[in-house]
C-alpha cells in the first residue's frame, strides 16, 4: 500500500498513528479485539445503574499554532472525555454549553447504550430549550465569503507562462510568502510547460510561492481548470496560517526530480537556463 511505497505522499501526522500497525501481529489484533470486548462487557453493565452520562466535548481549545507544533498529544487530550464511545459501541450527541472566560466555546456530550440515539436526541432538545442559550447565527445563503486567497508554486507564478490565468480573473498579488517547513517541491516529468507539484511531507523545507486573491466565482472557474495530477487544497504558510493553494496526487511523482533544497520554483528554472 502507501505507507510502504510512497509514505511521504501521506499526512506526517496520520502516518506517525498508523506506522506501528506495520509491526502488529495478528496473535496481538486479535488479542486486542478480545479485551476490547471484555472491557465492553464491563462498560455494559453501567447501564444497569444510570440512563446516560455528560462528559466535556472537550477539556479545553487549542489555537491552531498549538495544534501545528504538537498534533498527536493535543488531539488526544482533546478526546480525553469520547474517545472510548465508538471503542465501546455507545451513542452521544453533543450540545453546546456556553462559553469559557476567554470566550471560546464549551459544550458537553450526552453519552448512552447503543441504539439511543432517538432518546439522546430528545434529551438535547430538553437541554437546549431549558438552557436558553444565545442563539446562533442565522445562516447566510448567499454567503459571506467573497475572495479567496490562492497560493501558487509554479506555472502561475508571476512572468511564468500560466500567470495570465490569475490576470485575466483580476486577481490581485496579495505578496510573497514560504510554505511551513515540512514540504517538498517536485519537478513533474514530462509537463508542458514545465510544472512542480507541491507534497506536505513530514521531512521536507519551506518552499517559496506567491498569495494571489480573486473573487469568489472566479476562484470557481480556475479551479475547474486544474489538470491532474494536480489539485486544489489547503497549504500553511510559515506563519501557521493556511490559503487555498496548488498540491498534487501521489501519481504526480511519478519519475519527478525532487527540488525541494533550491527552495522554489523560480530557483529551479534559473538553474536549467
Amino acid at each position: 500500500g502507501m505507507l510502504a511505497s510512497n509514505p511521504d505522499a501521506i499526512d506526517p501526522t496520520v502516518r506517525t498513528v498508523v506506522e506501528p500497525g506495520l509491526h502488529v501481529s495478528a496473535v496481538d489484533l486479535f488479542r486486542g479485539i478480545y479485551r476490547l470486548a471484555e472491557l465492553k462487557r464491563y462498560a455494559d453493565l453501567l447501564w444497569g445503574q444510570i440512563d446516560l452520562m455528560a462528559f466535556p466535548t472537550t477539556g479545553t481549545t487549542y489555537r491552531v499554532s498549538e495544534l501545528l507544533a504538537a498534533p498527536i498529544a493535543l488531539n488526544s487530550a482533546l478526546g480525553f472525555y469520547t474517545n472510548f464511545v465508538n471503542l465501546l459501541d455507545m451513542a452521544a450527541v453533543a450540545v453546546p454549553a456556553g462559553t469559557r472566560a476567554n470566550h471560546t466555546g464549551f459544550g458537553v456530550t450526552l453519552i448512552g447504550p447503543a441504539d439511543s440515539d432517538t432518546a439522546l436526541l430528545d434529551v438535547a432538545d430538553a437541554y437546549l430549550a431549558a438552557a436558553q442559550l444565545a442563539p446562533p447565527p442565522p445562516l447566510d445563503p448567499e454567503g459571506k465569503m467573497q475572495t479567496v486567497k490562492l497560493a501558487v508554486v509554479g506555472a502561475h507564478l508571476k512572468d511564468m507562462p500560466l500567470h495570465w490565468q490569475l490576470t485575466s480573473r483580476n486577481a490581485t498579488f496579495v505578496g510573497a510568502f514560504e510554505t511551513a517547513p515540512n514540504y517538498r517541491l517536485y519537478a513533474i516529468a514530462d509537463s508542458v510547460p514545465p510544472k512542480p507539484a507541491l507534497v506536505h511531507s513530514g521531512d521536507g523545507g519551506t518552499i517559496a510561492l506567491e498569495v494571489y486573491e480573486m473573487g469568489v466565482a472566479e476562484f470557481g472557474s480556475f479551479v475547474v481548470e486544474v489538470p491532474a495530477p494536480l489539485a486544489i487544497g489547503t497549504v500553511t504558510l510559515a506563519d501557521g496560517s493556511s490559503v487555498k493553494g496548488f498540491v498534487a496526487e501521489p501519481r504526480a511523482l511519478a519519475g519527478a526530480e525532487d527540488i525541494t533544497a533550491l527552495g522554489g520554483w523560480r530557483a529551479y528554472i534559473a538553474q536549467r537556463a
